[in-house]
């Protein structure tokens, strides 16, 4: 089971970018689904996350700009990001609660990160 996460890039300021997460393998099914940040010299925090009945909940920093969205069918997480500042600059990281199933047949419950992509926003 794993997250793999796209989409980041070089954009200048206020342009967009939409990042994509899907996850792979035995995935029964995903649980709250999250997109993380993280820019350099800082801590990670989250940026904004999804419920399954797609109840959302955003940072300050990201309301009004950034919209997630899912694809329970895919058991993939979007993040669509506008009006992009300097400050957005980070490596982003998806994050989901996922109940995979083993080839004995168990499930199990887990935490799982993506890879981390790069946006830069710069002019």
């Amino acid at each position: 089971v794993q997250l793999q996460a796209s989409g980041g890039g070089l954009v200048q300021p206020g342009g967009s970018l939409r990042l994509s997460c899907a996850a792979s393998g035995n995935v029964f099914r995903a649980d709250t689904m999250a997109w993380y940040r993280q820019a350099p010299g800082k801590q990670r925090e989250l940026v904004a996350d999804m419920t399954t009945d797609r109840t959302t909940h955003y940072a300050d920093s990201a309301k009004g700009r950034f919209t997630i969205s899912r694809d329970g069918a895919k058991n993939t997480v979007y993040l669509q990001m506008n009006s992009l500042k300097p400050e957005d600059t980070a490596v982003y990281y998806c994050h989901a609660d996922l109940l995979s199933f083993t080839d004995s047949g168990e499930y199990v419950a887990g935490k799982y990160w993506g890879q981390g992509t790069q946006v830069t926003v710069s002019s």
